[in-house]
């Protein structure tokens, strides 16, 4: 333990405790962090081997003393810490900005996601390989699943399982015989009042290597996608999983909860428990990071406030885009699509797009005023599916993505768009009052061979030719008044203005 750490760092207190009973439910323990402008109360919880944890994030600088104490010890642990100003590149948690996202220090995010549901839970030679590509990519968030994950191309079990016990025995699982396999299959047998220590502290460390790269951490509480009975606990052990949850991995800055990856195909949780699991985050994390939840058919109401952004799958084929900017007024909150298919040629119409055309739907999506994540699942022999095991990269939208990030940076601030959809561009949302300052359009399927345009009278613009699957910038020159501007009479181009 050290006595002085970061602004938005972790300050942990380890303690001994006792550990001749249950440590996960029979004991308590809780830390009390006071500075100068914050006092924070948090429930520390149980590591192993006879170890206590508390976890702290200061949110201001300067001098904090702390007070531990419960029943897992007869000792009470008091001292001081210091809290210093933040490195340059830890700007804080990311926080919902109106329609859009900022850190905590007012530092405009733009999220640009990834899915790799359980690359946790892959050898760790497998999990390097992941990290590694993620450095050489542009993907600043990442969703992955907190339980292991049972689906096609993962028939494997997990490196670690969550919770002390015995899996079923899954040997010689493969594509044919999954659907034999689900929650209800015989030899289950866990204690889900003892959790597997390890398994949690394999996620954090990850978490923290992420940190490191300026990553997020979408994390997925639960999932329909489970042969071993994680997705069919009861009330009281969902409930201690959460708080659980809470009490490891809230007081790291890059943390997101969503508490469900298609919450709508686990018919065995109600609407009731879904709420209740956001109450218990909104009561236990007073870091306020960011919540939602993800849907397969039916939304879930986002209005809801316990409910930070919305975190949408696809609905209606290639339609689902053209609803972003009636969520976003419906909401007003900012519109992630976090599924909207994959890059890639597996059987499944979700996972077998071209990259050109996920490349489309990003570019829409930005225009119409919202966010993507990215996926991608392309047939390997070893079934190791970025979506699912992470691994390395084969597609080609990745670098096309991180070119579209860099055009998103260049509007003014960097915050995103906002979508005059009747007028066919996009203008940055925090500059409504003038929408000839700067305006992006985007032609998708549409290849015309020329565009007019009469900004006003006054002003000169810039005119720019974007092929956003080329990854080229053409400068047109300054215009005045009416004018009109060539193109190349192809698909996936964009125009950019802006005034001199």
């Amino acid at each position: 333990m050290t006595n002085k750490i970061e602004k938005w760092g972790v300050f942990e207190i380890e303690a001994k405790g006792h550990s001749d009973r249950n440590p996960f439910v029979d004991y308590t323990i809780a830390g009390t962090f006071k500075g100068e402008q914050e006092e924070v109360t948090v429930k520390g919880f149980y590591d192993g081997d006879g170890v206590y944890k508390v976890r702290f994030m200061p949110s201001f600088e300067g001098r904090y003393s702390y007070t531990v104490e419960g029943s897992f010890s007869d000792t009470q642990h008091i001292g001081t810490f210091v809290v210093a100003e933040p490195d340059m590149r830890n700007h804080g948690p990311v926080r919902a900005n109106g329609l859009h996202f900022a850190y905590e220090d007012g530092t405009p995010y733009i999220p640009l996601g990834t899915t790799c549901y359980a690359w946790t839970h892959q050898p760790q030679e497998l999990q390097e390989t992941t990290i590694e590509s993620l450095r050489n990519s542009a993907f600043n968030k990442i969703r992955f699943c907190i339980f292991p994950k049972s689906y096609d191309y993962s028939y494997k079990d997990p490196i670690t399982f969550p919770y002390e016990g015995t899996p079923c025995d899954s040997s010689g699982m493969n594509k044919f015989t999954y659907d034999h396999y689900n929650a209800d299959t015989p030899g289950n047998e866990w204690d889900f009042e003892r959790f597997r220590p390890e398994h949690f502290q394999l996620i954090e460390q990850r978490i923290q290597d992420l940190q490191k790269l300026g990553i997020e951490a979408d994390l997925i509480l639960m999932h329909p996608y489970d042969r071993w009975g994680f997705s069919k606990m009861s009330a009281a052990q969902d409930d201690l999983y959460f708080h659980y949850v809470v009490a490891r991995f809230g007081a790291y800055r890059n943390v997101w909860w969503s508490l469900a990856n298609e919450y709508d195909l686990m018919p065995g949780k109600l609407i009731s428990d879904w709420e209740r699991f956001g109450r218990i985050l909104v009561e236990n994390d007073p870091y306020r990071h960011l919540r939602s939840i993800h849907n397969c058919l039916t939304l879930y109401d986002f209005n809801r406030p316990w409910i930070t952004h919305c975190s949408i799958q696809r609905q209606a084929g290639q339609l689902e885009l053209e609803f972003i900017p009636n969520w976003r007024e419906t909401y007003k909150k900012p519109v992630v699509i976090d599924e909207l298919c994959y890059e890639g040629n597996c059987e499944h119409g979700w996972g077998n797009i071209t990259a050109k055309e996920l490349v489309r739907r990003f570019w829409q999506t930005t225009v119409y005023g919202g966010y993507a994540s990215h996926g991608e699942t392309y047939e390997h022999p070893q079934d190791i599916l970025w979506w699912s095991h992470g691994g390395e990269l084969h597609g080609e939208s990745p670098e096309r993505l991180a070119f579209l990030m860099q055009i998103i940076k260049e509007t003014p601030f960097g915050f995103g768009l906002m979508p005059m959809r009747h007028l066919g561009y996009a203008i940055p949302d925090n500059m409504r009052d003038d929408q000839s300052l700067y305006r992006l359009y985007y032609n998708g399927f549409s290849a015309p061979v020329y565009r007019t345009f009469h900004l006003d009278d006054e002003h000169e613009y810039e005119v720019e030719i974007i092929d956003t699957w080329n990854m080229t910038i053409e400068h047109r020159g300054a215009h005045k008044g009416k004018f009109k501007i060539d193109l190349p009479g192809k698909e996936h181009m964009a125009i950019r203005i802006r005034r001199r």
